[in-house]
């Protein structure tokens, strides 16, 4: 973490010490195909070394040695691994995707839940937003499969979610020990796994409870867009990762369910944030309530989540270049991505934070920035 002088920063320091790294390591930007393969050839690295299924949760640089496998982030890589095997014509990335799957239904709790940490972790506590994750897994593997296992999996965890859910729609239970707040907005992406469990099983009921959280979603939102309850660590300074999980998911659901509510407000968070990125693509890692930056350095999966969302809007609005400013977002953190190195630790990753002894994941490449890399990309492509 940065130091509590760095947090009390102005503005214009932090603009200052950014410049001071602008190009620092950074590398010549690509054929987005190239980067994009790259980054799925890293996770495969990274599936093969996990050994039992799962994908480790980073490679430590300075430690030279991978985490333990992690079920939150291995259950939302599936999906990716699918459409990447679907737009490289490459099955073997299909049948990675649905043995992390049926791993995943291995280390499932007895409960339905999905375990909060690696599978290091002390104790195997059941959690909320890792359960949330998974089901986006589950759901694309009993989706492309059709096998009754993933189904059995995705509708066990479910019904837990929904069991533990709050009259408001919030839920304030089972949150994450390794997380500082039990209460989290950014749970509007549990809410979006719901929606796929809907789809895949045809369950009206998990739909109404993703509309339930949404809801409760909404009376976190001030005026200007901000949200409350909204970080792992410092609420007051959430990190763009915990905004691109809110926001990516409260869009979407509102896409899927058809309500313009949910959409409106996260496009009015997601416009905030456009007057927050640099001139080379970057957003500051923490934001404040002013939507000020409040950290110089970038959270490099924060910024492919905001640009994939900024994506989806591109869709349908064209108030803003929101395409464009996802498009310098991800060539930004292409920047960023070593494809030269003989390193297959590092080759083709996206590390926690540019640069590297930033304040997020300082000196790791977490799996869940190449996930989110790959999506933010893969949707750049395609809407080219």
């Amino acid at each position: 973490m940065m130091t509590t002088i760095l947090q009390r920063a102005h503005p214009r320091w932090l603009g200052h010490e950014w410049r001071r790294w602008a190009r620092r390591g950074r590398h010549s930007v690509g054929d987005p195909e190239i980067h994009l393969r790259a980054a799925a050839q890293w996770l495969a690295h990274a599936h093969d070394v996990g050994k039992y299924g799962g994908v480790p949760a980073f490679y430590d640089v300075q430690r030279e040695r991978w985490e333990a496998s992690y079920p939150e982030t291995t259950g939302y890589i599936i999906p990716t691994f699918y459409a990447y095997a679907d737009r490289s014509g490459d099955a073997s990335y299909f049948d990675r995707a649905t043995r992390m799957a049926h791993w995943e239904s291995d280390v499932q709790l007895d409960n339905g839940a999905v375990c909060a940490g690696t599978l290091a972790a002390p104790r195997m506590v059941p959690t909320v937003f890792n359960t949330g994750q998974v089901l986006f897994g589950w759901a694309a593997a009993f989706e492309r499969t059709r096998e009754p296992r993933f189904a059995d999996s995705l509708r066990r965890a479910a019904d837990w979610l929904v069991s533990v859910q709050d009259d408001d729609g919030a839920w304030r239970r089972h949150g994450s020990p390794f997380a500082t707040h039990p209460l989290n907005t950014y749970n509007t992406r549990t809410a979006l796994g719901l929606l796929d469990a809907a789809r895949a099983l045809d369950e009206p009921s998990y739909s109404d409870a993703a509309r339930a959280n949404l809801n409760w979603a909404l009376t976190q939102m001030r005026p200007n867009g901000w949200l409350d309850n909204n970080d792992l660590e410092d609420n007051r300074r959430p990190l763009t990762h915990t905004l691109g999980y809110a926001l990516q998911g409260m869009l979407e659901a509102g896409m899927r369910l058809g309500d313009t509510r949910f959409v409106d407000a996260a496009r009015l968070g997601l416009g905030r944030i456009v007057h927050c990125q640099r001139r080379d693509g970057s957003l500051p890692g923490r934001l404040d309530d002013r939507w000020r930056a409040a950290a110089p350095w970038s959270c490099l999966t924060g910024d492919v989540q905001i640009a994939y969302a900024w994506l989806q809007l591109a869709r349908f609005d064209d108030s803003v270049d929101w395409g464009g400013h996802a498009r310098r977002s991800i060539e930004f953190v292409q920047s960023t991505q070593d494809l030269a190195t003989m390193d297959l630790n590092r080759r083709g990753g996206v590390a926690g934070s540019y640069p590297g002894h930033g304040g997020y994941m300082t000196h790791r490449y977490p799996n869940w920035a190449a996930k989110f890399f790959m999506d933010a990309l893969m949707l750049s492509l395609e809407a080219r």
